[in-house]
């Protein structure tokens, strides 16, 4: 799904989101796989010291994990990457 598309939905407040489409909306922010960790995916960015954690529950991801990667998104003020 496109990225910016997929950020109006999150923002619009709809919470059943792909696992998958949450990933590539991460990489679009700069966030990289850190390391995995039973069903825990941790992600790390360059400019933001805090770790972020995300969970692949039946294909979906979990809402109010989503809730803390904008949160931190809008607190770094990290900016979405046009996809290729």
């Amino acid at each position: 799904m496109n990225r910016q598309r997929l950020l109006r939905q999150i923002l619009g407040g709809s919470k059943n989101i792909a696992f998958t489409d949450f990933v590539n909306l991460m990489h679009g922010f700069g966030f990289k796989l850190s390391r995995m960790g039973g069903s825990h995916q941790i992600f790390k960015h360059p400019n933001v010291k805090e770790l972020v954690n995300i969970q692949n529950v039946k294909g979906k991801v979990k809402p109010y994990q989503m809730k803390q990667v904008l949160s931190v998104v809008e607190r770094y003020n990290l900016k979405l990457e046009e996809e290729n």
